[in-house]
């Protein structure tokens, strides 16, 4: 199952998706800087509720393909994603991406507007601040 964006509300606004995975260290220090900043979000568990295929096209579109791949994984190396990346097409990475939440770099935060892949401090005081 997967989640979609227009599935988190916070008084009626829509609210940022946080795809996350607890014991990811990069996604701890992401938490931290959006609860500092006293950003609002929905937590979601990557591995659990990947985000939906319309959510992965727009990270796509921002970053580009080989970007959404969490290309340290032990599924990434297991799956040789390597080896198949360069004629693989959109289509195949979402489908991809969309069943196996741990093949997909993180945090992804996303709401109606802005989406951030993985985690640069700068990136998010900029666009979450």
């Amino acid at each position: 199952m997967t989640l979609d964006i227009n599935q988190c509300n916070f008084g009626g606004q829509q609210q940022m998706i946080f795809f996350s995975y607890n014991k990811c260290g990069t996604c701890r220090k992401a938490k931290k800087t959006l609860d500092t900043h006293k950003v609002l979000y929905d937590e979601v568990d990557i591995t659990k509720k990947p985000p939906s295929k319309a959510i992965l096209k727009k990270a796509i579109k921002a970053k580009g393909m080989k970007k959404l791949f969490n290309t340290s994984g032990e599924q990434y190396k297991k799956l040789r994603i390597k080896d198949k990346i360069g004629t693989m097409t959109e289509a195949e990475a979402v489908e991809l991406l969309s069943a196996n939440g741990r093949l997909i770099k993180r945090p992804i935060a996303v709401d109606g507007n802005r989406i951030t892949v993985g985690f640069d401090e700068i990136e998010y005081k900029k666009i979450w601040s």
